[in-house]
């Protein structure tokens, strides 16, 4: 079994701390280690060689990445520029291709937080036995809340084959709901949140592909024919930013005739798509105020804040609930919990004011 894990996001929802420069996966968020080591980590439970791992990295991020895996096995397959995730999933395809098209492959973002990483593992050596068919593998996460922020799977019929794990035939994928919808699909026990988690083999993925997306795939095509050899980088440099942008969920997911099959878990999953995700899943104990602070903070007569310092200088807190604080060394930004999926407006607004600088 093969792992792609997809690095190339920029992450707009983590500024200031996030950058072009150094996106979500870059940032030691959830824990000690960067989103991007803890993905690694947990991924290598799954695999038996470190070598069947690959990681999908932005240009702007090799050198980091390529510091961040020294020594740990992986390959490294770098994208031009960010093309969304059908291109990224079609570039690593192409290469293992090269190696085995037979052979599974599960991908997954480089940005996520698992809470329980053995059992995370056990679904994916399940999924990955499941893609060995012709068919399309996802894993969805047993919701706890009806939470708002995620897509979702329609769970269909059990499906009487033996992959160590319960699967389940998919009824439909259905975007981010709203309040009253959300609230109907958890107490139906029909739904699971959509992790972004897909499996299949090359052969099987290039075929949709090219069933699916034709153009796509025809600049898939000349990128792979110029694999191993001395003009593949001019290729690439020439051919990727030239592909369409779009999601493996709208090229692929809900245009496929192949068989979908989801594996359902418990693994304690989040997107950690908001500074409110980090207070809730971070690192590092609350205090008796339930205040998280990472850096140098002091909170008196505070409750429930997040601080997250990055520049040095002491943040004191006195009299206030409910804030996120996070200090750079360039920027500071102050905003109730309950704002913080509003953060991504920040850096368009300063992108329409030219403050390339702060991005």
């Amino acid at each position: 079994m093969f792992i792609v894990i997809m690095a190339g996001g920029s992450g707009t929802r983590f500024w200031p701390a996030s950058r072009k420069r150094l996106p979500k996966q870059f940032l030691k968020i959830t824990g000690p280690q960067t989103m991007l080591e803890e993905t690694l980590e947990r991924v290598s439970r799954a695999v038996d060689t470190a070598d069947a791992t690959y990681v999908v990295v932005n240009k702007l991020h090799e050198q980091l990445t390529r510091e961040l895996t020294e020594g740990k096995g992986c390959r490294v397959l770098v994208e031009p520029v960010g093309r969304n995730t059908a291109a990224c999933i079609g570039l690593a395809a192409l290469h293992i291709n090269r190696v085995d098209p037979d052979v599974p492959i599960l991908v997954l973002p480089s940005d996520h937080y698992i809470g329980k990483p053995n059992e995370f593992a056990a679904v994916l050596r399940a999924a990955g036995h499941a893609a060995r068919g012709q068919a399309i593998v996802t894993i969805g996460a047993t919701p706890s809340r009806p939470e708002t922020g995620y897509g979702y799977i329609e769970v269909g019929d059990l499906i009487e084959a033996d992959f160590e794990r319960p699967a389940f035939t998919i009824k439909r994928f259905v975007e981010k709901p709203d309040a009253e919808t959300a609230r109907r699909y958890v107490s139906s026990g029909k739904f699971l949140w959509n992790c972004g988690v897909f499996g299949f083999t090359a052969r099987t993925m290039l075929a949709e592909i090219k069933a699916c997306k034709p153009d796509l795939y025809a600049g898939l095509e000349r990128i792979g024919n110029a694999i191993g050899t001395p003009g593949y980088k001019s290729v690439l440099d020439e051919v990727y930013p030239e592909l369409e942008s779009i999601s493996i969920d709208y090229a692929v997911m809900e245009e496929t005739r192949l068989p979908l099959i989801v594996f359902p878990g418990d693994f304690g999953w989040s997107d950690v798509g908001s500074w409110q995700s980090v207070y809730e899943l971070g690192s590092g104990a609350y205090d008796e105020s339930r205040n998280r602070i990472s850096g140098e903070g002091l909170a008196v007569e505070a409750h429930g804040n997040l601080v997250h310092s990055g520049s040095g200088r002491l943040i004191a807190l006195l009299g206030v609930e409910g804030l996120v604080v996070i200090d750079t060394p360039d920027a500071l930004l102050i905003t109730l919990l309950e704002r913080s999926q509003d953060v991504k407006l920040l850096p368009e607004l300063l992108k329409g004011d030219g403050r390339d600088d702060l991005l």
